[in-house]
């Protein structure tokens, strides 16, 4: 994906007319309140609080994700990536939210059930990252190495991060709208982090 220009463009084009669909059916609940939810999940207002209760914790989170990659000596084990890559993780900031904090959520059947759907969910969402393997021209191959499982893990600890932004008590509507600016403070700074080391060239 970080290789190929077409299909991240394509991508992006996806995930901001989702945005657009997610921000259109947030506009129709502010009207009518009252009326039976529908549309995306989690099209709902949320107290600016909750904004920066979600933008505060994943800051923190980052940090000591960077702080533990430099006391590791793993922070020069980082990959390359373009602009064009850049923006596309802003924008599949909002498209993983929607599928994941938005509709993978066990509702309905009690705490226990909902906290063992987020743990399930959470491990999901960190596998699907290519940190312990990689795809490429040679095949599938595993890449269990410290950079691997460190990484790994700040994503599975962001991932409940961002589950907490959206069913804890200071977001009493269950938006997305904290989930969204968690998950975009966290791949943009990222993507400042990797510029200010050098791992951020060319356009596309």
């Amino acid at each position: 994906m970080n290789e190929n220009p077409v299909a991240l463009v394509v991508m992006s084009g996806i995930g901001l007319y989702l945005a657009w669909l997610w921000w259109t059916d947030l506009q129709a609940h502010r009207a009518a309140p009252d009326a039976p939810p529908t549309g995306l999940p989690g099209a709902t207002p949320a107290p600016a609080r909750a904004l920066w209760i979600a933008a505060g914790g994943t800051a923190i989170i980052l940090a000591f994700e960077t702080l533990g990659e430099i006391a590791l000596g793993i922070s020069d084990e980082q990959s390359r990536i373009t602009l064009l890559f850049g923006f596309y993780t802003l924008v599949a900031a909002i498209i993983e939210e929607v599928i994941f904090r938005g509709y993978l959520v066990v509702e309905g059947r009690g705490r226990r059930a909902l906290l063992a759907g987020i743990f399930g969910a959470s491990l999901l969402f960190a596998l699907l990252h290519p940190f312990l393997w990689k795809w490429d021209d040679d095949g599938f191959a595993l890449t269990l190495t410290v950079k691997g499982f460190w990484s790994f893990g700040a994503v599975f600890l962001g991932s409940l991060w961002f589950y907490a932004c959206r069913f804890a008590a200071w977001n009493p509507s269950r938006s997305l709208l904290p989930c969204f600016v968690a998950h975009l403070v966290k791949n943009l700074g990222v993507f400042i982090i990797k510029g200010a080391q050098g791992y951020v060239g060319g356009a596309w």
